[in-house]
């Protein structure tokens, strides 16, 4: 597929533990701008989701945050945004960042990243989408996910087409990469037991 124009990114709404995380959500969001990429995300301005949308401006890139109307506050939106979409719900939050997305990736983060991405994961799935999906492991982060999504294929709940259009990876470049060859993958399939392959 060509670069996409606009790229969704999920991560935490924290920093972590390590400086690494904030680095690589910085240099992400400035290569992003670089490329001339649009940032879609969650909309607010603290832990990693406020530095890698810092970094898209600093850069002269677009920003869009969407956020529901209850975390303005609690989640501090980002005010300097190029566009800040509030939302009633968490469910109007993620349809619309998957309506203006054309690739998703997640950067370190918790329950909702999580939460985020395997949404997308499972509508890819289902065939509603064959936009490319992509974790980007900072640290090791993603590590026991990567082994637990292995699992699941080799324990036949996941099959291995599903499991080959997902990305996980150490080097943005390498991310970039790869979603410029991504061709929409094998992850739309009949979901059953007829269709894997022993």
């Amino acid at each position: 597929m060509p670069q996409p124009t606009a790229l969704c990114v999920y991560c935490g709404s924290s920093p972590g533990r390590h400086p690494e995380y904030a680095e690589q959500a910085r240099a992400f969001g400035t290569e992003m701008a670089r490329r001339g990429i649009a940032l879609v995300y969650g909309g607010g301005k603290v832990g990693l989701m406020g530095t890698v949308a810092d970094a898209v401006l600093a850069g002269g890139g677009k920003v869009i945050g969407v956020i529901p109307r209850q975390l303005v506050e609690r989640e501090v939106a980002h005010k300097g945004l190029s566009e800040l979409v509030v939302v009633d719900t968490m469910h109007q939050r993620k349809t619309r960042m998957y309506e203006l997305s054309e690739a998703f990736v997640a950067l370190p983060g918790g329950f909702g990243t999580m939460d985020e991405m395997f949404e997308m994961l499972t509508w890819a799935q289902l065939g509603l989408h064959r936009h490319p999906c992509a974790f980007l492991d900072v640290r090791g982060y993603y590590a026991p996910l990567r082994a637990a999504v292995d699992h699941m294929v080799a324990e036949g709940f996941v099959q291995p087409g599903q499991r080959e259009s997902l990305w996980f990876g150490a080097t943005i470049s390498s991310l970039f990469d790869w979603m410029e060859n991504y061709d929409g993958g094998n992850a739309a399939r009949v979901i059953g037991p007829a269709s894997i392959k022993a």
